[in-house]
């Protein structure tokens, strides 16, 4: 999965340490008064000198550690950068990049951003940072990104080797706010059905969602596409806005309770702009939390069909607690359940993550990702949705009205393997290097590099051979034919991500997405082109 699944999961309620009312306990004989006591003795009498903090922190993880899976602790620069991607924007000079032998390349500028306004273009190699080198040595790529970012307003000398230019360019950068994107894709992906992708639920989700919406509209938009797979979680409070569009006055969207913490509900306000807009919601197993919301008050109001695979199963809810040192824990304290009263969270044993972490490999052997037949629910926990009074259950994700199963002839283990030893993404990179240039002034559009773009067969050849020299083969012709159709496919969407933008991208690929296909071949569209 491209981000941390729990990481995503902010689920935020009332502020904590001012609102709760919590009997803390320091007699002689409270726990607290004992652990107190253990990090006293430890701190004065221990033999060897001890970090404090340290020891401070690896007593609070070794505490939730021993809870739900989702209930953990993150220092102060774990706190910031988590938060970061879903606070809407941060700071900085405003380019995409990637590391190609051990040097900074610029995918893309961002837009209007500040290293675009100064002429940095796509293919500079970023060597220095305010004088001190970045490129061949080995600096990992967390301190590069902590360089090139910074407080707006504030400057920063970068110097940059381009190609054709036998010296090297000095750029004065004047750092400001970036946006982060939380939809990826926002396109007519047929006549009168439009797609949007929504990559997680952040601070600005709702309002860039709007702005797509009105977009399509005013292309003709008369269905809807809602893509979640992949789509890790998020705001509570975003999810809740999305859901509203689509709902009728005082519908459920979600409501929480646990053991300290009262019900709260959430419920449509009935002033959603999309009420009345055929809706079509697509997921996979990394679906989870605020995407699962979303899904599910969707789908127990009977308001969407939901088409793909079983959810993740995320129905724990967070609360944070913020440290006086910018750390923070985040602990669970509360169930949430959709609008049909089930709860969607996947079983768990307390302390054990590892087994929590491996459910979607068992669910891979059990031939569940593959094979809906080999699905079981329990009718304890069968459950209604509100207006049509279809059974749906609990215990574990959302099960979708249309099943879609994991292609596992197209995303072979030949494909698997070459992908986690980062030998195809190394091979496309040289090339997009080398041919940027190139391939920007042949495809002038869109549509026309959709027509005729094919991935040369030197570059094939370059990733099979490679492959071959770290002793990864298939093990067959059938199989090495099999994958090169799929990375193919991947090469072209990741060449049209570079040339344009991540909504080109997803052009691309889902043309052979088959969940998206199937979302087509149920709304009476054509699957493919």
């Amino acid at each position: 999965m491209k981000k941390n699944l729990f990481a995503a999961v902010l689920l935020m309620l009332l502020p904590v340490w001012a609102t709760a009312q919590i009997n803390i306990n320091f007699g002689e004989n409270s726990p607290l008064r004992k652990l107190q006591m253990a990090q006293i003795a430890v701190s004065n009498f221990y033999v060897d000198k001890v970090d404090e903090d340290k020891l401070t922190e690896d007593a609070i993880r070794g505490m939730l550690k021993e809870l739900d899976p989702h209930s953990t602790y993150t220092n102060a620069k774990e706190t910031k950068d988590l938060n970061e991607p879903l606070q809407g924007d941060f700071e900085g000079i405003g380019v995409q990049f990637n590391m190609i032998a051990d040097t900074l390349v610029v995918i893309q500028p961002v837009v209007n951003g500040p290293s675009e306004k100064v002429g940095i273009v796509a293919g500079d190699r970023i060597v220095t940072v305010d004088d001190t080198l970045i490129a061949g040595v080995k600096m990992n790529r967390t301190e590069i990104m902590k360089r090139l970012r910074g407080k707006k307003g504030t400057k920063v000398k970068l110097e940059i080797v381009r190609r054709g230019v036998k010296n090297k360019l000095t750029f004065i950068v004047t750092r400001a706010k970036i946006p982060v994107h939380t939809i990826y894709a926002s396109y007519m992906i047929r006549p009168g059905i439009g797609y949007i992708r929504l990559e997680s639920f952040g601070a600005k989700t709702h309002e860039e969602f709007m702005t797509a919406i009105d977009s399509l509209k005013q292309q003709g938009m008369k269905r809807l596409i809602l893509d979640l797979q992949e789509n890790g979680g998020g705001y509570l409070e975003a999810a809740v806005q999305i859901a509203n569009e689509f709902l009728q006055n005082n519908d459920m969207i979600v409501y929480t309770e646990g053991r300290r913490v009262a019900r709260q509900s959430f419920k449509a306000r009935g002033n959603g702009k999309l009420r009345d807009m055929d809706v079509y919601v697509l997921v996979n197993e990394f679906s989870a939390s605020a995407a699962e919301i979303v899904t599910g008050a969707l789908m127990d109001n009977d308001r969407a069909m939901v088409i793909g695979r079983r959810t993740f199963g995320k129905g724990l809810v967070q609360r944070p607690f913020p440290l006086p040192d910018g750390s923070m824990i985040r602990l669970t304290v509360a169930h949430y359940y959709i609008p049909s009263g089930r709860c969607i969270q996947k079983p768990y044993k307390k302390g054990n993550q590892e087994d929590y972490e491996m459910d979607l490999e068992k669910r891979l052997k059990h031939g569940e990702l593959t094979n809906a037949d080999s699905i079981h629910f329990d009718n304890s926990l069968k459950y209604y949705t509100v207006r049509k009074h279809r059974p749906v259950y609990g215990g574990g994700g959302i099960m979708p009205d249309y099943f879609v199963p994991l292609d596992t002839i197209k995303f072979t283990r030949f494909h698997r393997q070459i992908t986690i030893k980062n030998i195809l993404m190394n091979a496309y990179l040289r090339y997009m290097d080398n041919n940027r240039q190139m391939l920007k002034s042949h495809y002038k559009s869109f549509d026309y590099f959709v027509r005729r773009y094919k991935v040369p067969n030197n570059l094939m050849d370059e990733i099979v051979n490679e492959a071959k020299r770290q002793k990864i083969e298939p093990k067959d012709e059938e199989e090495l034919k099999n994958s090169i159709i799929y990375m193919e496919l991947q090469l072209k969407a990741l060449v049209a991500r570079d040339l344009w933008d991540m909504n080109e991208y997803f052009r691309v690929w889902n043309e052979q997405n088959d969940i998206v296909k199937k979302a087509l071949e149920v709304m009476g569209g054509v699957a493919t082109r």
